[in-house]
């Protein structure tokens, strides 16, 4: 037998394993800190080697949290593993699976809405509504497809010419569900509210939206494992994706990112290797001139997070600004439901990464003002936030966003 032929026999067993959607009866969740280098090896090493473990984290430096999903058949090893290592460790839930079957209403509405969340499909139908709806203000261009071959797109909201560009993407990991619905629900808001801060926010800047960078990945998601984060491309003989949020050309893996193909922080074979990342990036190009701010949405952990992140990466130079402004960002999302987020270097506050998004668009393209969001919640539901939270979680994000934009035009970023 060839090797092409052994390599599409092993792809499509691989596929038959997750034709079902894969179920998390019984397995729990916990927290776990990181407190001593042999706990951060021996946690490096099943992030390796998971054997059924699934970390929701990257275990890539002391003194940092994650969380971990522990099945069943692994109890005893993990607890005489934290026994062991003297770990401390809080559990979160005894049964993920629960949570899962509780993210969705039992009827998702009729109509495409904000009470459930939508595949891709629902999702590119209603933008291409809004488009038809709101011609003189709203366009769409398809700037690539992904490796299935399904449309990349991106839309642009612009009331007149030469406003400022506010840049959002959202749903480059597959499992962050509520990051393609807030941002959905910001662009509905931007086209319909008659509140003066909302309409100011739409006429006076131009907005970009990729709603769904990772098509391919969400789908998968959705159809066969909730825990899924990479893109689909296969990575090796038994492994698919790349997290393409390592996989971008500006100090590509250099800290925080996986060479190991099954990981799920894979940062690829090489730079760019993924049509997703390269499109995304081809499209900024295209933009950046007009790109005063850019925006990653992602879950979970409640995080407002500021370049750079990769090892040993310097501070920008106005990191203090940077600061300034996530200070009255995070301030005014607190004051719509309490909800508190953490603000700072992503690397300081909570662990390194390269090869991001935020990274790339800042240090490449010098795009000014480059900021992550971690949205809802802290743990509790982790990336499987009930989609009861995801109009509070983007009514705080608007309020935010509002709050930015003021704190960024008084320090003459517009």
């Amino acid at each position: 037998m060839n090797r092409a032929c052994l390599l599409l026999l092993l792809a499509a067993a691989v596929c038959s394993v997750f034709a079902e959607q894969a179920r998390f009866d019984n397995y729990r969740v916990y927290q776990v800190f990181i407190t001593s280098e042999q706990q951060l090896e021996t946690l490096q090493y099943l992030e390796e080697h998971p054997d059924g473990y699934i970390f929701w984290d990257m275990p890539v430096q002391t003194n940092m949290e994650l969380e971990m999903v522990v099945p069943p058949h692994k109890y005893a090893d993990f607890e005489a593993l934290v026994n062991r290592l003297n770990m401390k460790t809080r559990l979160m839930t005894n049964n993920f699976q629960e949570v899962i079957d509780n993210e969705r209403p039992a009827k998702s509405p009729r109509n495409f809405g904000w009470t459930d969340y939508y595949s891709t499909e629902q999702i590119y139908a209603w933008l291409n509504e809004m488009v038809q709806r709101y011609p003189s203000v709203l366009s769409s261009t398809v700037y690539g497809k992904s490796f299935e071959g399904r449309d990349l797109v991106a839309v642009k909201l612009s009331h007149k010419a030469n406003n400022p560009g506010i840049f959002i993407e959202a749903n480059i990991h597959a499992r962050e569900w509520i990051s393609s619905a807030t941002a959905t629900w910001l662009l509905n808001q931007l086209l319909t509210s008659t509140s003066s801060a909302v309409v100011n926010l739409a006429q006076n800047y131009d907005w970009y939206f990729i709603v769904m960078a990772n098509p391919d990945g969400y789908e998968f998601s959705r159809d066969s494992n909730r825990m899924w984060r990479k893109t689909r491309q296969p990575s090796s003989i038994l492994c698919f994706g790349t997290d393409p949020n390592r996989n971008y050309d500006y100090n590509w893996r250099n800290g925080g990112s996986s060479t190991n193909a099954c990981s799920d922080t894979f940062s690829g074979p090489n730079a760019f290797s993924e049509p997703e990342t390269l499109a995304m990036a081809n499209y900024y190009a295209t933009i950046a001139d007009k790109i005063n701010v850019q925006f990653s949405f992602h879950s979970y952990g409640q995080y407002l997070l500021t370049p750079y992140g990769f090892t040993g990466a310097p501070a920008p130079a106005n990191n203090a600004d940077l600061q300034q402004i996530a200070a009255k960002t995070a301030a005014a999302i607190q004051a719509t439901y309490g909800t508190r987020y953490t603000y700072g270097n992503s690397a300081q506050v909570l662990y390194v990464t390269s090869g991001s998004t935020n990274d790339y668009f800042m240090g490449v393209h010098g795009t000014k003002l480059s900021f992550t969001f971690e949205f809802r919640d802290t743990g509790s539901s982790g990336f499987v936030l009930p989609a009861s939270q995801i109009i509070p979680n983007a009514q705080e994000t608007l309020n935010g966003l509002i709050a930015f934009v003021d704190e960024a035009k008084a320090l003459g970023y517009f």
